[in-house]
């Protein structure tokens, strides 16, 4: 049986994985009451039609029953099931700014300020963060990244064998993707961007891919970034890391970091992982033709 725990903070999407998880044949749960999950797997083991694929949403509109969810998983873990946690994050100017869209309430906030909900939150899940196998920053995700995001943790093949690798494009302008584990800065290799004719272009469009590719300095890294994770992934499962996050920056994100994460994804499946490739401000600027 494959369970799967949706946590996070409130607004960062945790609906709309629920709904990718159903879509994949997942039966899914909102807001149940953690000391029910064991029961839930219980039934569903049991039931004849082998419901075996399960997502459940656990989040702080459960209110003091949150306190619940540990020892629920303990109880799980004690009947010898296994779970997951994918926990859901995004900023806090982007979560004010989704529910200043919606106009919804903050769990947290009904009667303050959503920046304190938030702060909130994020002290009460601090904890349930800190176990999760899987965390996914919507904050400058679009859905069909997101979906993506999702597709690459269950696997095409809805297995959780092995471990997931998210590469991450960006631009350094941007800010830092918080949830990368590595962070590998290519602003050393020569940029196309001053170049006239490849300015408007991406590092998807052939003839930026040329010019990176062609820099003794890319080779030489490629080698060696290579060779480290040659080394580095098979000990991250051997330890039991089950998402790898790596972030490829450049200055603006849309030239060389594009092009060389890329041809890391490109590398590593290859080599039979399992890799998810996010440009995440590819067209940041919006002028940006793409090829």
């Amino acid at each position: 049986m494959r369970l799967i725990v949706i946590t996070g903070i409130s607004g960062a999407g945790k609906s709309l994985v629920a709904k990718h998880l159903e879509d994949a044949g997942y039966f899914c749960i909102d807001n149940l009451p953690p000391l029910l999950i064991p029961k839930i797997v219980e039934i569903c083991s049991q039931s004849y039609r082998k419901m075996d694929k399960i997502a459940v949403v656990i989040d702080v509109r459960g209110g003091e029953l949150l306190n619940d969810l540990f020892p629920a998983l303990d109880e799980l873990t004690d009947d010898g099931y296994t779970f997951e946690i994918l926990f859901m994050e995004a900023s806090d100017k982007i979560i004010i700014d989704r529910y200043k869209e919606s106009r919804r309430s903050h769990p947290l906030a009904l009667e303050g300020r959503i920046a304190k909900g938030i702060a909130e939150e994020r002290r009460l899940l601090q904890k349930i963060k800190d176990r999760a196998d899987y965390i996914i920053d919507t904050s400058s995700l679009a859905p069909k990244q997101l979906k993506e995001s999702v597709t690459g943790i269950i696997g095409n093949d809805n297995s959780m064998q092995g471990l997931v690798v998210n590469i991450i494009s960006f631009g350094f302008k941007y800010g830092i993707p918080i949830e990368c584990d590595l962070i590998f800065d290519v602003r050393f290799i020569p940029n196309p961007y001053y170049i006239e004719s490849m300015r408007k272009l991406t590092g998807k469009n052939e003839r930026v891919r040329k010019y990176v590719f062609e820099m003794p300095e890319t080779k030489e890294f490629l080698a060696k970034l290579y060779s480290m994770l040659d080394f580095l992934i098979p000990n991250y499962i051997k330890e039991g890391k089950s998402q790898l996050v790596i972030g490829i920056g450049c200055t603006g994100g849309r030239h060389r970091s594009v092009a060389i994460a890329d041809e890391l994804g490109l590398n590593l499946s290859q080599k039979q992982n399992r890799v998810v490739v996010e440009h995440r401000d590819i067209e940041k600027d919006g002028r940006s033709s793409g090829r």
